[in-house]
């Protein structure tokens, strides 16, 4: 065998050798990525129930409904649909009606989505991208406060002194 066929051949394993790592990272990934929709998303695509995945919008106005302890329901909208969400648990403080949120859990077989875990719209100049950009593709006109606006890097960030 001459040096440019092993050559050829050691570059070709290792390839080969990259591509099957890969593959099965990403097999291996598949199982823990959480897609990101809307609720005409979910009414669209018809979305198969026990499916795990996060839900946003903003809170339909009018449509929390607290229930027993902890338990309480409301509806996400991209102003064209609305997902009911149930929640069991103490909402952030920030939670409230018109105002953005993430819900991350499972649709159930009658169609509610069950929320294990719901993140707020933590200040007025930030809504997460990936909400921002699904309701202006539904036609949400969103106001300068829903933009998306980069972290500051912690070399640039002024320094307050107080730790967490």
């Amino acid at each position: 065998m001459t040096r440019k066929q092993r050559r050829t051949l050691l570059i070709g394993t290792c390839l080969f050798v990259l591509a099957l790592s890969t593959t099965l990272v990403l097999y291996a990934l598949n199982d823990k990525i959480t897609y990101f929709r809307t609720p005409s998303d979910i009414a669209e695509q018809k979305v198969k129930s026990g499916q795990r995945f996060r839900l946003g919008g903003l809170v339909e106005k009018g449509s929390v409904k607290r229930g027993e302890g902890t338990k309480i329901e409301f509806a996400v909208t991209d102003t064209l649909k609305n997902q009911t969400v149930t929640y069991q648990g103490v909402l952030p403080d920030l939670f409230r009606e018109g105002q953005g949120v993430v819900t991350e859990g499972v649709l159930d077989p009658k169609g509610v989505f069950v929320a294990d875990t719901v993140l707020a719209k933590h200040d007025e100049n930030y809504m997460p991208p990936d909400v921002a950009k699904g309701l202006k593709d539904r036609g949400v006109k969103l106001g300068p406060s829903a933009e998306h606006k980069p972290a500051v890097p912690a070399a640039a960030a002024p320094s307050t002194g107080s730790a967490y």
